[in-house]
């Protein structure tokens, strides 16, 4: 994808559901990553899984097709594809921990280098914690994508060389899709897929670690 702009958090999920192979089962984070549901077409075969008991999840239901009882994770109203099941928390939970899931995306204050991710607390008086799955999806899905913008609103960079918020997961994370670029995290350093509306060279000066 060559552009020359930022992504929208919507042209980003579409990045993401581009990038995910076909046939693989998924779970979808809370929040920004629920939307790359929206850009998954059924004949990928793609079979998401949510944590609150679902696998079979298909895009956001709207009018007619919000049901209150069928909703992912973050209570957003979903459909259902064919096939679709439904189980216990603790089976979803049993799912996630025990290597079923080929893909996870997850949000992200902080990834670092290596792959540490933090992404349920700044650790800041007042922070509400909300680690939800996080973990589990952090250490059971085989392949960790992170969503999120590459620099907080004050202008810090969240793809850093050691996290300084309170860990979700030690060296977990397979790639970061931020607005910017993507990134893959390599045993040897980070490496630069693609960027947006940047040059690598660019990057490479505002991010506080090596690039390739």
């Amino acid at each position: 994808m060559s552009v020359d702009h930022p992504l929208s958090m919507d042209e980003l999920a579409a990045v993401i559901a581009r990038d995910i192979p076909s046939g693989a089962f998924v779970n979808l984070g809370i929040g920004r990553p629920t939307g790359i549901a929206d850009h998954l077409p059924a004949e990928r075969g793609v079979v998401l899984h949510t944590e609150n008991g679902m696998l079979g999840m298909g895009p956001r239901a709207t009018a007619a097709q919000v049901d209150a009882d069928l909703t992912n994770a973050g209570k957003v109203p979903v459909t259902e594809l064919p096939g679709a099941s439904y189980f216990h928390h603790a089976d979803s939970f049993a799912m996630m921990r025990g290597g079923h899931l080929d893909v996870c995306v997850l949000g992200a204050y902080q990834v670092a280098a290596n792959g540490d991710l933090a992404n349920w607390t700044t650790g800041a008086a007042g922070d509400i914690p909300a680690v939800g799955g996080a973990m589990d999806l952090a250490i059971g899905a085989k392949d960790v994508y992170v969503m999120m913008t590459l620099f907080t609103k004050a202008g810090e960079p969240k793809l850093v060389d050691r996290c300084t918020y309170p860990l979700t997961g030690r060296r977990c994370v397979s790639r970061v899709y931020s607005d910017l670029g993507v990134f893959v995290v390599e045993d040897d350093g980070v490496r630069v897929l693609e960027t947006f509306g940047v040059t690598a060279a660019e990057l490479r000066q505002r991010l506080p670690i090596p690039l390739r």
